[in-house]
C-alpha cells in the first residue's frame, strides 16, 4: 500500500535548503504574516507533481496524514494527488472527496494551497447541485476558506456563469485581507475573459467606486487601457488612499 511516509522521503530527496529559504520569503512565513509559521523544504511544484503521479492511489486517510503535516509540499502534494482522485473518480468517490476537503479546510491555509485544489474540487462538485456552501465559506473567520469560496466560482466561470462569482464576490468587497482583494478581481477579470464582459462591466457600475483597489486594478486587467484608466478615477477619494 502506497504511504504517506514513503511520499515524505520521494519529496525530501530533492529538497533544496536555498529554494526553501527563498519560498519561506515568498509565501510571508514570518511573524504575522499571512503564512506564519508555514514550513518549506524546497521542492518546485513541478517536481511535486512528479511524485503525486506516482502516489495517485495514496488512500485518504495517508492523505490526510500528509494534511496534517507543518511542511508546505507535503500539504500541496497531497492536494494534487486529492484533486487527480477527484477527477478520476466515480460520483461517491467524488462525493466523498469533497466531504472530506471541507472537512480539513484548516489544512489548505496558504494562497497556492487554495488555488490548486477550491475550483477542481469545490466548484467541480457544485456545478449541478445546490451552492449554498459557498456563501457559508465566504462568511467565514477564516480567510483561506474565504478564498476557497471565491476561487471555487471558477468552475462556474469557465462553464459561462457569472452569477455566483458576483453573489460571493459582493459578499467580500469588504474584506479586509489584501488576499481576498486579489481573489475577488481575480474571479472578476475571469468573468469578463470567459462568460460575459457586459455583465463585468454592469458588476462594475454598481460596485467600482467602492470596491478594494487591488480588487478593481485585477478586475479590469484585460479591458482597454483608457476604460481602466476611467474605472480607477471612479473609485472614492479613501479607495484611493487604500493603494
Amino acid at each position: 500500500m502506497q504511504t504517506a511516509r514513503a511520499v515524505r522521503s520521494q519529496l525530501a530527496a530533492v529538497a533544496d535548503p536555498a529554494r526553501a529559504k527563498s519560498s519561506a520569503g515568498f509565501f510571508k512565513t514570518g511573524a504575522g504574516q499571512y503564512g506564519e509559521g508555514d514550513v518549506f523544504i524546497g521542492v518546485t511544484v513541478p517536481q511535486q507533481r512528479i511524485v503525486a503521479r506516482e502516489f495517485r492511489d495514496l488512500p485518504l486517510a495517508e492523505i490526510e496524514r500528509l494534511l496534517a503535516s507543518k511542511i508546505h509540499e507535503e500539504r500541496l502534494t497531497a492536494l494534487i494527488i486529492l484533486v487527480d482522485s477527484y477527477e478520476r473518480g466515480n460520483d461517491d468517490t467524488q462525493a466523498a472527496i469533497y466531504a472530506f476537503y471541507l472537512d480539513h479546510l484548516s489544512q489548505v491555509n496558504n494562497w497556492d494551497l487554495v488555488d490548486s485544489s477550491a475550483a477542481q474540487i469545490v466548484g467541480t462538485h457544485l456545478l449541478d447541485r445546490k451552492r449554498n456552501a459557498l456563501r457559508n465559506l465566504a462568511r467565514s473567520k477564516s480567510m483561506w476558506e474565504r478564498r476557497v469560496a471565491m476561487v471555487a466560482t471558477y468552475a462556474f466561470i469557465r462553464r459561462g456563469e457569472h452569477e455566483d462569482a458576483f453573489a460571493i464576490a459582493e459578499l467580500l468587497l469588504t474584506d479586509e485581507h489584501d488576499l481576498i482583494h486579489k481573489a475577488t478581481g481575480w474571479m472578476l477579470r475571469e468573468v469578463g475573459k470567459r462568460a460575459s464582459e457586459t455583465e463585468l462591466r454592469r458588476f462594475l457600475t454598481e460596485h467600482a467606486a467602492h470596491m478594494p483597489r487591488t480588487a478593481l486594478r485585477y478586475a479590469i486587467e484585460r479591458l482597454p487601457p483608457t476604460e481602466r484608466k476611467s474605472w480607477l478615477g471612479a473609485a472614492t477619494p479613501t479607495q484611493a488612499r487604500k493603494r
